[in-house]
């Protein structure tokens, strides 16, 4: 009989109930165990079925750090969180672990639900394509990212500036999110990258550099010393869509915001001044120059 556990259930109770039918000729009629049968007739529901625990040797001389890593999450912030990703990473390069992405998936899977209940924790819970031209187009951005700086925990604002051909991108970080550390980010930008898009550049509407949107259009109000800045330069801003609407306008370098922090500041990095973090960023983007997005160049 083709049917769920559920539907037997069911027509187990209804048979029990209208034709009076006892445990053993209800077990003979669908042709199931009288201790299914039994199970049927005391609860209306199929017990979950028990996910077996796989057997794991390879990864049991790395279960308390993953363990400790997945503890310390709890205090982190959200978004600077370990993923599987992250976690296998950090075993291979810390710990010279040789594991396969699903053997730590199905340990950190379970895991990471058994440690946040322990410790009483609530766990977390469209596109449009563009063509983009090389050398021409790019996205910035400023994302959150918490930093330990001389043993106090300091919420800090992560500059990104991403090419949208290649996905090759700058960062920055500062305790600041003004106008100052907006400029300063895109000269660090453009002396690293050799220089400066020669298309467009998108971005949010920024207070550093838009003090007003003029509603229904695409036109802005700009602080003047941004319009000198990008004058100077010679570039083209292209200023998204509020909310919701200008979403996908720049998801490449929202993408690359969150993609940094999880990789390169998580677990929460631990420094005596942002110029050491900042030093180090050109070490983790030269990491990152042999990674290839896709196809793309």
């Amino acid at each position: 009989m083709d049917v769920s556990k559920d539907e037997l259930f069911l027509r187990i109770r209804r048979d029990s109930w209208h034709e009076g039918l006892s445990v053993r000729a209800l077990a003979r009629k669908y042709r199931v165990h009288r201790r299914l049968v039994r199970e049927a007739l005391s609860s209306p529901a199929p017990r979950p079925r028990k996910t077996p625990v796989r057997p794991l040797p390879k990864l049991d001389p790395f279960k308390k750090t993953i363990d400790e890593w997945l503890l310390a999450d709890l205090e982190a912030p959200p978004k600077q969180r370990h993923t599987v990703q992250r976690i296998l990473s950090r075993l291979q390069q810390e710990r010279g672990a040789d594991l396969a992405y699903s053997t730590v998936w199905d340990y950190v899977s379970r895991r990471r639900k058994e440690i946040t209940e322990a410790a009483g924790a609530v766990p977390t819970a469209g596109f449009v394509i563009r063509h983009n031209r090389l050398g021409m187009d790019a996205e910035a951005d400023f994302g959150e990212a918490w930093v330990d700086i001389a043993g106090e925990r300091t919420k800090c604002y992560l500059f990104t500036f991403r090419l949208a051909y290649s996905g090759k991108a700058v960062h920055r970080i500062t305790t600041s999110c003004g106008q100052e550390a907006f400029l300063d980010g895109h000269l660090h930008a453009f002396r690293t990258l050799g220089g400066v898009p020669g298309g467009q550049i998108r971005y949010d509407n920024l207070s550093p550099a838009v003090s007003r949107v003029i509603r229904r259009s695409r036109s802005r109000e700009e602080h003047p010393r941004w319009t000198a800045f990008r004058q100077h330069y010679g570039f083209t801003p292209f200023y998204c869509e509020p909310g919701l609407r200008g979403a996908h306008e720049k998801g490449g370098v929202e993408g690359q915001v969150g993609y940094f922090r999880r990789n390169y500041l998580t677990p929460v990095p631990r420094v005596e001044s942002l110029d050491e973090l900042n030093a180090a960023f050109a070490q983790f983007e030269r990491a990152e120059e042999g990674r290839r997005i896709g196809m793309r160049i």
